[in-house]
């Protein structure tokens, strides 16, 4: 015959203890690693294309409201309003995109500010009227003497000022009525604007224009051909 044998009441309770505490422990491990597939990753603009074209526009529209504030004339007011609800609205598009929000950057739009004394006359809040011919000294901004048909802006990537209406650019070189056509060589997508605004960088191009010659995701055109076109 053989014997059962049976466990007293001191390793009964031994046993169901060593039970708890194993089952609570996997139960903890479990939890923390739904908690963390359900925390989203937030990307930077080093790590996404979409980020860092965001990011660029974002860095463009902020330096473009301190050159504003550094030399102010009657309409930097109604500018610097508009600007503001861009950059808002370039911080709702960071968030859902899955982007760090409120990251800046300039991107290979540095070293492209306008100077200080060059007055930015005209850049209506909006964006969409015309100014008069920007001009330095009496002399035509940097780029404004190109030839139509010149390739302009070499080297420089294009993303949009965030700012809504009708097909058109902003610049810190040429002036308003300058006509640009802007390439973008990853898809040979092409638009011609007019420039209608101050801006910080050589060219930037509106909601509209931008949608024009973009990438599906994409709010940077790392290749783009820009020509002076009238």
């Amino acid at each position: 015959m053989s014997r059962r044998r049976t466990l007293g009441p001191k390793k009964k309770l031994a046993l169901l203890l060593s039970a708890a505490t194993v089952a609570g422990g996997g139960a903890f491990v479990m939890a923390n690693t739904s908690n963390a597939a359900q925390t989203p990753t937030t990307k930077s603009a080093a790590d996404s294309t979409v980020c860092q074209g965001l990011a660029t526009a974002l860095g463009n529209n902020q330096r473009f409201i301190e050159a504003q504030r550094a030399n102010p004339d009657a309409q930097s007011e109604a500018r610097i309003a508009n600007r503001e609800a861009v950059i808002e609205e370039i911080k709702r598009k960071q968030e859902a995109s899955g982007c760090q929000v409120g990251e800046s950057a300039q991107g290979s739009q540095a070293g492209q500010q306008a100077a200080p004394s060059q007055p930015a006359q005209g850049d209506q809040a909006g964006g969409g009227q015309q100014a008069g011919d920007d001009q330095a000294g009496g002399g035509q901004q940097a780029g404004g003497g190109a030839a139509a048909g010149e390739q302009v802006c070499q080297g420089s990537t294009v993303t949009l000022s965030g700012e809504d209406g009708a097909p058109a650019a902003s610049s810190n070189q040429f002036p308003a009525g300058t006509k640009l056509k802007v390439t973008n060589l990853d898809n040979n997508k092409s638009t011609t604007v007019e420039v209608t605004s101050v801006s910080g960088s050589c060219v930037l191009l509106n909601n509209a224009a931008f949608e024009q010659v973009r990438e599906p995701g994409k709010f940077l055109i790392r290749r783009a051909l820009i020509e002076k076109v009238g």
